[in-house]
């Protein structure tokens, strides 16, 4: 006699939204059966600890026991998860919703779905239909950074490649929006207590600092790098600057740091100066 057997399918499975999150969807199964998220969650993973978790990983052998009890295939559970991610990228996936493309959320749901993509930190771009996205409430904030929106969307491109298909170039795109919001020096020292609103990215794009101190905007920091939807574009325009300057940039960009930070830059770029250095050479060398 099987001890524990597994749980059979369910007898009502709803299918799945395009790009859905996989907890949205363990949600909106949980609220059918009348049951907590996190109790329809153990129902199928017993082992599990939160519905955050099972977004960010499951073994393989949990994505057969789940595609098993709601009657669809582990692929598909697969595609709902950001197990693939690139773990550089994972700083810039959001624990919940900040944005919105209002052509593809499914907002006549109830309770409405979370789209995998709506957690996406580095996109401006929806993934489905590419329109525009819109902040978590569906409002339209216009962008002060569109003069840079063809530098923004490259940007958006190389930190989608490298997130999801594991594409790089010379360096981590990731890495890149993570040092462009370490503190620096401005050239015209300020009052010192305004000195933390300074950022790296403002030394590639010169008009973030008039922005932030007109707007008395706070930008995150490297630890969570995920900035506001209208003030996103100068930080993917800044990626897709230095990504596209090369190596000698991040040594440019040195010289705008002091004390412990620029210890802690010079640190975080040694070895990428060192690996961009290679593969320009690599790259050269394909071309003879």
């Amino acid at each position: 006699m099987i001890e524990n057997p597994p749980p059979r399918q369910l007898p009502v499975c709803l299918p799945p939204h395009s790009d859905e999150l996989l907890s949205s969807w363990i949600s909106r199964h949980a609220a059918f059966y009348a049951v907590p998220p996190l109790v329809m969650l153990r129902h199928c993973l017993p082992e599990a600890s939160a519905l955050r978790a099972a977004d960010l990983h499951l073994s393989s052998d949990q994505e057969i026991r789940l595609a098993n009890i709601f009657g669809t295939e582990p692929a598909v559970v697969r595609r709902m998860i950001f197990t693939n991610v690139a773990q550089s990228s994972r700083r810039l996936i959001a624990t919940r919703p900040t944005q919105v493309c209002t052509s593809c959320s499914p907002g006549h749901a109830e309770p409405a779905p979370i789209l995998r993509s709506q957690l996406l930190g580095w996109r401006i771009t929806c993934a489905l239909c590419g329109n525009q996205l819109r902040d978590a409430g569906g409002r339209e904030l216009a962008s002060p950074f569109r003069q840079h929106r063809v530098a923004a969307v490259h940007g958006e491109r190389l930190l989608d490649d490298e997130a999801e298909r594991g594409i790089g170039t010379w360096t981590s795109p990731a890495d890149i929006a993570r040092l462009l919001l370490m503190r620096r020096v401005p050239t015209l020292v300020p009052r010192e207590h305004d000195l933390w609103r300074f950022r790296l990215l403002g030394a590639v794009i010169p008009d973030l600092d008039h922005v932030i101190a007109e707007r008395q905007e706070n930008l995150p920091t490297p630890a969570k790098p995920i900035l506001p939807l209208h003030l996103r574009p100068a930080l993917l325009a800044g990626v897709a600057i230095v990504e596209r300057a090369g190596p000698e940039m991040l040594r440019m960009l040195r010289g705008h740091m002091m004390g412990d930070n620029r210890v802690r830059f010079t640190d975080a770029t040694e070895n990428m100066i060192a690996r961009g250095r290679k593969w320009k050479a690599s790259s050269q060398m394909h071309l003879i």
